[in-house]
């Protein structure tokens, strides 16, 4: 299973569309994941279009058109996803994540979240926190990222993708 994890697109507000490098590897994925601040539904619907398969959540600037919850759990070859946009400040972002997937699925599951525009993999408290940053360097962003990812017997392997 390949996955395309990404967040924060921002378009139109913070930039004129989505990159090709990352639109590329959207429609490589069997499954691509977003977490909120599509900022239109234009770029939900092309990613959309583009998505073999698509799961997504509404973040803190999407407009009510966007009918997208603002937690989803996935199953995904055994492991279990809570993706959501996140909140608050940068401090104790890690935590709130985690607290927020423990909450929607209990301790085993991992975390996808944006927000802060700024790539995270780390473990918190048993919970594997993963943010891609933002696809479009979108400010304050300094570049674009995302994650790239693969899940084989069960287990989630990830790269930070950045702009070509």
């Amino acid at each position: 299973m390949r996955l395309a994890i990404l967040s924060d697109t921002h378009v139109p507000g913070r930039a004129d569309g989505i990159p090709q490098w990352v639109e590329k590897r959207v429609r490589e994925a069997d499954l691509v994941i977003h977490a909120g601040d599509f900022d239109s539904p234009d770029t939900l619907d092309r990613l959309r279009d583009l998505s073999a398969q698509f799961v997504g959540v509404r973040g803190n600037i999407d407009p009510p058109a966007i009918d997208l919850p603002f937690v989803e759990v996935a199953e995904v070859d055994g492991l279990t996803f809570v993706v959501t946009h996140g909140t608050g400040t940068r401090t104790g972002y890690e935590s709130r994540v985690a607290d927020a997937v423990r909450d929607a699925a209990g301790d085993g599951a991992v975390g996808v979240a944006g927000h802060i525009h700024e790539v995270v993999d780390e473990v918190v408290d048993g919970i594997r926190v993963l943010n891609p940053g933002t696809a479009t360097a979108a400010n304050p962003g300094d570049d674009a990222t995302m994650m790239v990812g693969s899940i084989v017997d069960g287990s989630l392997s990830v790269e930070v993708v950045r702009s070509d």
